[in-house]
């Protein structure tokens, strides 16, 4: 069992920057590969980026290359989410999951673990 518990959220304005923070508990955390995904409001929860168990290996949406970055330290049982130069379209509640399936990274449903999510909001 993996708990994971998201905070760094915030209301900003357009160009600002925040950084989110997944916290792991257990014992395992350096045995999944971990991902972020984002819900905006009315609309399908999405991928956003992942990062091998290693941190050897990461990938984003195309939409935040360049923008955000992902990160982890398997010592602190913590993975990280940078976000740079953010836009009112980034505005969504952020939750972090524990996958050991590589196969897909992508799709929610491969995720065993989730967080609670928080909140970004990015005013124009």
């Amino acid at each position: 069992q993996v708990q994971l518990v998201e905070s760094g959220g915030g209301l900003v304005q357009a160009g600002a920057s925040l950084r989110l923070s997944c916290a792991a508990s257990g014992h395992t955390f350096s045995t999944y590969h971990m991902g972020w995904f984002r819900r905006a409001p009315g609309k399908e929860r999405e991928f956003v980026a992942v990062i091998s168990r290693r941190g050897v290996d990461t990938y984003y949406r195309d939409s935040v290359k360049g923008r955000f970055t992902i990160s982890r330290d398997n010592a602190e049982n913590t993975v990280y989410l940078q976000l740079n130069s953010l836009k009112p379209e980034d505005t969504a509640v952020y939750y972090c999951a524990a996958t050991r399936d590589y196969t897909d990274y992508r799709l929610a449903e491969n995720y065993d673990y989730w967080g609670q999510g928080t909140q970004v909001t990015v005013s124009s």
